[in-house]
């Protein structure tokens, strides 16, 4: 690079120093886990607490360990008797960080254990002690009352699971092995998660794959036996046993392989409002079996509800309905977390003193079937005696592949949903990755021991966080307890009240419907509302597995009809930043942009270009055009686009009069709602055909072959026709091949259009460069009584104007009279010039976004690539033949940034960021060799506006009118 100066060149400060904010007052960033485009919106995860705690927003200037243990402390907000804790300040909590107990304190900011402060003093230490001895006395209630809110729910769950009339004998056990399982899962959260406190165990969402498992595997067994229950019991309970389990490892092991390869976004292209379906379904399925559990019968599908027709069903499931619906209001309305724990033990409470009050047995009650029937004793030995290997049937695994694919989706949806909820009620940012393979470790775990699939209970792990104990003696103790209730010799099936075990599920299905049904209305669009009900409804008819399958084709082709209807077509005024003199851009606005009767029609196309939209995006374009398509040309498009055979095609379909909207689509036609459609080609009707129709696809995403043909290749036929020169610029370089190889258009290959080139769209990389073409085209053109100095003009033989001085683009630009020009032009060439001259090679960087916007710049010969701050197109193309090397021209140096403009000769770039004293917006180099830019700094400037007012007032009159034209390139 090489350097002309003239006369004293500052340094150029740029200016616009920022006042430092106060940290202290600032609130926290908070972020976020975005797996899904509508995740964010949606209040997610089945019966969650819905009162938001708000965090401390307060940072301490005094250490930066201070401000690390400031998310210890507990809102004040929290005034249950359970949680009355002397929740201390900040700077308390770094003197008492050793109230933790475990080695390590979690910061839950950061994902990485705190140091515990050193430097406490020693006559505190009395203090510390008793504080540890009043931390373990919290986590023992918090452990409590974790479990009063699980064991009910886990009982409910091996109901549901095991609801087949053959597991019935065996249900006490069964009960016992899904609350060993959740053990399994608990001890493996506690050891590997990164959140200390978290709450784990068997979870409803794989509750139902589960339940379809099981009876699938009995369903088939009687079958084969011909009905015989008692003969292959055993046959059944162990097939079930192994195989649930070796679908739970299964599950396990895959959900590992996903958060190691870092695959968790995989999940995301299952589709919310299908997984939402689901989720309302689970909702559903827990109320079946919970009102099932109540009356000691059996709810499978919607037929069965007829039980609750006789008095005495009905009595028995009233109870648990009504303490449902309340669990579910004190759930959503009490603004005190501590209220659902004691709820759950008030409501069995309330059963026993009615039956104090009223002087019946345990026995008179559970012969009116409000508890369960007596039984043997299950010892822990007996689960390992539920399973005879020698009696499973392995040829059954088959036929759960496709239920186990399902699971496998929707668990790791899920999962990575509760991460994403506990994310979020934190505002700290958790690795869904890590936490996915947490989760496929106790999966696998588990279903290697007997067990079943299981996630985060995300509700309980916040509401463990929000009590402030963050420490993993919560999940030991929560594990030790349901240890007790394996090992013990008490069926509290024989104790506990069927309707409040009923409640607990009936609870659940409450809340789920309610979230996925109610609620979700105002989050999601109606079309994918309706996705999700027809999911819902799907899933009741067809199965799990045909009714999420339904759900993805019903959310596929709503994709579709919708890309399809958002694709518009919109007239926008644009001009090109050419270097055009006073008299030029006179003529170009009064003839080429005339609104009346423009000659250059520029219109901006949006969406996804396919099969199910191209009819319609042409039939807008011709409309704009003012183009009526002829019989013949209507027939070609109709054969080009519809799929039957010629015969048919054009018996079937109905040609309209002409190809414009109100005829192409009924929607479009007069007094119908489609003239609401009208606003997407607003102001488009023109009554003279323009020169050149300028099409700005930058905002299309895609093109496939059927609009390549049907679309684009029609538009060129019949706008040549009618002497209309179509350009298209702003495509990505996938447009750009598909549209060259299907021959409906082509790169400009000379500086005049040739016959040939006029049956095609002519490709420009760049919107100002296709604008840029037609107007110098049009100017050329212009009639013969219009004189004036063109730029074309200054430049050499050849046409190309290649070098000009900065006082001769001024001059050329605004149009000053003679004598101040050649004062301009005595001033440049005098030592006190206000400008530097630097050459550059091509691929040369002139400045780069962000760096301090200290001038202007104005190309004087070569030409400047314009770059963004964004990755560049692929060049290759996948075809079917393989690879194709694409042909876009918009690469035109060796950059990872995607070129945005080239700027020719005369071109003046960078004044709206030297204006503004901000940072470059955007980079720039050198776009061929021996490119010579000048550059108007800001001390330069600042002199001239002292020494020489007038000349001052020139290079304000510039900035001026470049401002004006940047304004005049968008849309009003």
């Amino acid at each position: 690079m090489t350097m002309k100066s003239y006369g004293s060149v500052g340094g150029g400060g740029g200016g616009g120093g920022g006042g430092g904010s106060d940290k202290r007052s600032s609130p926290q960033p908070q972020h976020h886990i975005h797996l899904h485009p509508t995740l964010d919106a949606l209040d997610v995860g089945p019966h969650a607490f819905r009162n938001s705690i708000p965090q401390s927003q307060s940072e301490s200037p005094d250490s930066k360990e201070q401000r690390r243990l400031q998310c210890l402390s507990m809102p004040a907000t929290l005034n249950s008797p359970l949680l009355r804790r002397n929740f201390s300040s900040p700077g308390d909590k770094m003197k008492a960080s050793k109230e933790l107990t475990l080695p390590q304190a979690y910061d839950p900011s950061l994902n990485t254990p705190v140091l515990q402060d050193t430097s406490v003093q020693d006559d505190q230490n009395t203090s510390d002690e008793a504080n540890k001895n009043e931390s373990f006395v919290y986590y023992v209630i918090y452990a409590f009352v974790n479990s009063i809110m699980c064991l009910p729910c886990l009982y409910g769950y091996a109901s549901v699971i095991f609801g087949h009339a053959i597991f019935q004998p065996h249900i006490n056990a069964l009960s016992k092995l899904v609350i060993f399982s959740s053990v399994i899962h608990q001890c493996c959260f506690t050891l590997f998660s990164s959140l200390p406190f978290s709450i784990g165990q068997v979870q409803d969402a794989g509750l139902i794959f589960l339940s379809a498992m099981s009876n699938k595997i009995a369903t088939k067994i009687l079958e084969e036996s011909g009905g015989d229950m008692d003969s292959v019991a055993d046959e059944v309970l162990s097939t079930t046993i192994v195989l649930l389990g070796l679908a739970t490892a299964s599950l396990g092991a895959v959900l590992i392989l996903m958060g190691k390869f870092r695959l968790a976004d995989v999940v995301a292209y299952l589709p919310l409002p299908v997984v939402g379906g689901y989720l309302a379904f689970i909702g559903y399925f827990c109320l079946e079996a919970g009102v099932a559990l109540c009356i000691s019968d059996t709810i499978m599908k919607p037929s069965d509800w007829y039980l609750l027709f006789d008095e005495r069903a009905l009595i028995l499931a009233m109870p648990g309905i009504l303490a449902g619906i309340a669990l579910t209001a004190v759930a959503r309305k009490c603004q005190d977390e501590a209220m659902l724990p004691i709820s759950m033990v008030v409501i069995p409470m309330i059963f026993y003193v009615v039956l104090f009050v009223s002087g019946l047995s345990i026995a008179e009650a559970r012969k009116g079937g409000w508890v369960g029937e007596t039984s043997q004793p299950v010892p822990v030995t007996a689960l390992f005696h539920l399973v005879d290997f020698e009696k499973v049937q392995w040829h059954l695994c088959k036929e759960l592949i496709p239920i186990w694919l399902g699971m496998t989706f929707v668990v790791s949806f899920s999962s990575c949903l509760d991460v994403a909820a506990i994310s979020m009620d934190m505002g700290q940012a958790l690795d869904t990755n890590n936490e996915l393979m947490t989760v496929g470790i106790s999966n696998f775990v588990s279903g290697l021991l007997g067990g079943f699939t299981g996630s985060y209970i995300f509700s309980q792990t916040l509401f463990t966080y929000r009590t402030g104990c963050r420490s993993r003696w919560i999940g030991i103790l929560v594990g030790l307890s349901f240890v007790a209730v394996v090992v013990s010799q008490v069926n509290f099936l024989e104790i506990t009240p069927l309707f409040f075990l009923g409640s607990t599920l009936i609870f659940i299905g409450f809340d789920l419907l309610y979230e996925w049904i109610a609620e979700v209305r105002h989050k999601l669009l109606l079309s994918e509302y309706l996705v999700l009900l027809a999911t819902f409804v799907a899933i009741q008819f067809l199965g799990i597995s045909g009714g999420i399958g339904f759900g993805i084709i019903v959310a596929i082709v709503d994709f579709v009809f919708t890309t399809a209807i958002v694709s518009s077509v919109t007239k926008i005024r644009r001009r090109s930043l050419a270097f055009y003199g006073p008299q030029e851009r006179a003529f170009i606005e009064n003839n080429v942009y005339n609104l009346q009767h423009p000659k250059i029609l520029i219109l901006e196309v949006r969406g996804a270009i396919f099969f199910g939209s191209s009819i319609q995006v042409l039939s807008n374009i011709l409309y704009a055009a003012g183009i009526h398509a002829s019989i013949q040309e209507k027939a070609e498009i109709t054969r080009i686009n519809s799929p039957l055979s010629h015969h048919s095609r054009m018996n079937s379909v109905r040609i309209p009069e002409n190809l414009s909207p109100a005829s192409v689509s009924p929607s479009l036609s007069p007094g119908t709602r489609g003239m609401n459609r009208r606003k997407d080609v607003q102001q488009l009707i023109i009554p003279y055909k323009p020169r050149f129709l300028v099409l700005d696809l930058s905002s299309v995403s895609t093109v496939d072959a059927t609009s390549a043909r049907g679309c684009f290749l029609q538009l060129a036929k019949m706008a040549s026709a009618r002497g209309i020169v179509v350009c298209a610029a702003g495509q990505n370089s996938r447009i750009d091949w598909i549209m060259q190889t299907h021959d409906c258009a082509g790169h400009l290959e000379a500086e005049t259009i040739s016959e040939e080139a006029k049956q095609k769209i002519i490709l420009f990389d760049d919107l100002n460069d296709a604008l840029l073409f037609c107007e110098k085209t049009l100017v050329t053109e212009k009639p013969s009584n219009l004189a004036f100095k063109r730029f074309e003009d200054l430049a050499s033989p050849a046409g190309v104007l290649t070098s000009i001085s900065l006082s001769t683009a001024f001059t050329h630009f605004i149009g000053v009279e003679p004598e101040h020009a050649k004062a301009l032009d005595d001033y440049e060439k005098s030592a006190r010039s206000f400008h530097i001259e630097t050459r550059y090679k091509a691929g040369e960087c002139i400045f780069s976004t962000g760096t301090n916007s200290d001038g202007f710049y104005i190309v004087l010969s070569g030409s400047v690539v314009v770059l963004k701050d964004e990755k560049a197109d692929e060049k290759d193309i996948l075809s079917g033949a393989g690879r194709q090397q694409s042909t876009s021209r918009r690469n035109i140096v060796e950059s990872s940034n995607q070129v945005s403009s080239v700027l020719s000769v005369g071109r003046i770039f960078g004044f709206v960021d030297f204006v503004l004293k901000r940072p470059r917006t955007f980079s720039t180099v050198a776009g061929s060799d021996n490119t010579l830019v000048a550059k108007c700094h800001r001390d330069g400037l600042d002199s001239l506006k002292a020494e020489n007012p007038a000349m001052d007032r020139i290079v304000d009159k510039v900035l001026l009118l470049c401002s004006a034209m940047e304004l005049a390139t968008r849309n009003p």
